[in-house]
């Protein structure tokens, strides 16, 4: 077992390393079967880790389950690219690659903390991509949504206030409230409602007062957040709205404003809330605050120093002593087992993730598609940044948590939607694009008709 999980290091790193090559090979293929043959490799590489990861498990923990949850997410990773291929020939399937092999490393690291926890997220994340399949058909068909602009703002500050009446203070913050025996994170799908209000309001008009009322309304958000201490949360929404009003406006005096204001907003909030103190204090020397708010980031630092380069082997480190390993910590837990190099390739990905976001935003021609795929980008980049940099102690800890990877239904549930907007905008630009060309098409065939007619 000792030297089986000893190869096993190499072996992942190289699946990822492959992987992770392919996504930046993509953009330069210039046909589409190339393109084809380079998603098919990257299916097979995610189905290989998926499988060797998970037997690696079962056979270090004797654990039929682990072998269960295998083929249970093998099979959901199948129907789920046929389905795309099948419903939507245009999607991007490079996007649906990244997605899947995000949540598949997720699985492996949730079920190496907790069995029953990753059986849960799979749960989850299996619901959510049955009602992603419907987000490209309601965006193609529900032409009004940018005419909703207000009602995106009463459900989402209608949420937030609900959470911070409602919700139990949990780390030192309101996060969620309970349901039915459900926990649910409002803010997560609150961050798409903010991101549709700011596009339909700035595509509307894009003026000095747009932008002010626009901003004034996200202010309401994020100081609902900070009422309710999560601040990493009001951080997202605070940086998702200076991106959108800058792309909007193409006006750098705008963010440049925001930016002071937000600068100002983080000093009293240190001096108003002990909650940031605190983390503020373990940032800055954790070491001194050991047993206390430093001993998540001291735990995670030893992780990912223990790990190294190569990583200790899955199942053969202890993810288990940082707290809450498997929510905003995983990083440091697959730094430990996986190695520094794989969760290099990780990051990689998840700014591959991000380019591609920016790239089919940098196609759509309607103003409002356009900002709400560069505002939902924005939020995804920012979250990983916000996760890993706590993890890194190159920021203050926000309890955030990493997209698609960290164990949490309400944040994984509201990532796969967001990525299916994103590809039910991609598909819609997509149909325009190949309708524009039908017409150019018919166009050059009049004309030669016409000019036949005319030679007689």
């Amino acid at each position: 077992m000792n030297v089986l999980t000893q190869l096993s290091r190499y072996f992942f790193i190289i699946l990822i390393a492959f992987f992770t090559l392919e996504d930046y090979l993509y953009f330069g293929k210039r046909s589409e079967e190339a393109r084809m043959r380079l998603i098919r490799r990257q299916m097979l590489i995610t189905h290989m880790l998926m499988a060797s990861g998970f037997l690696l498990l079962f056979l270090h923990l004797r654990d039929i389950g682990f072998l269960l949850l295998s083929a249970t997410v093998i099979i959901y990773f199948m129907i789920t690219l046929s389905l795309y291929r099948s419903l939507y020939p245009n999607a991007s399937m490079l996007l649906v690659n990244n997605m899947l092999m995000l949540l598949g490393i997720g699985f492996l690291m949730i079920a190496r903390l907790s069995l029953d926890k990753a059986f849960m997220q799979f749960v989850i994340a299996a619901s959510a991509t049955i009602i992603a399949f419907l987000v490209p058909v309601l965006i193609r068909k529900m032409k009004f949504l940018p005419r909703l602009t207000w009602l995106y703002a009463i459900l989402g500050i209608g949420a937030l206030l609900g959470v911070l009446a409602l919700a139990a203070v949990s780390g030192g913050a309101k996060l969620s409230i309970e349901i039915g025996g459900f926990t649910l994170q409002l803010s997560e799908l609150v961050k798409l409602t903010l991101v549709f209000f700011m596009a339909a309001q700035m595509a509307a008009d894009n003026s000095f007062r747009s932008a002010a009322l626009t901003a004034a309304v996200a202010a309401v958000h994020v100081f609902i957040l900070v009422l309710s201490t999560d601040l990493g949360t009001a951080l997202v929404f605070f940086t998702a709205c200076i991106v959108v009003v800058f792309v909007a406006t193409g006006k750098l005096r705008y963010p440049l404003t925001g930016l002071l204001g937000g600068s100002a907003a983080a000093v009293l909030a240190y001096f108003a809330f002990g909650h940031v103190r605190a983390r503020v204090v373990a940032w800055r020397d954790p070491f001194a605050v050991y047993e206390t708010s430093g001993y998540q980031i001291v735990q995670g630092l030893f992780g990912i120093g223990a790990g190294g380069w190569l990583g200790s082997g899955l199942g053969q480190g202890s993810p288990g002593m940082i707290p809450v390993a498997s929510k905003d910590a995983i990083f440091a837990a697959i730094c430990e087992e996986l190695g520094g190099i794989f969760a290099i390739c990780l990051l990689l990905i998840c700014m591959s993730t991000f380019l591609l976001i920016v790239s089919i935003s940098m196609r759509i021609h309607n103003t409002f598609y356009k900002l709400v795929a560069i505002g939902l980008g924005t939020e995804y980049a920012i979250q990983v940044f916000l996760t890993v940099g706590g993890v890194m102690k190159f920021i203050p800890l926000t309890g955030i948590t990493l997209p698609l990877v960290s164990y949490g239904g309400s944040s994984v549930m509201s990532t796969i939607l967001m990525i299916a907007i994103v590809e039910g905008l991609y598909i819609l630009r997509e149909d325009e694009g190949e309708y524009e060309k039908k017409m150019v098409r018919m166009s050059a065939r009049e004309k030669v008709r016409q000019e036949e007619a005319r030679n007689g």
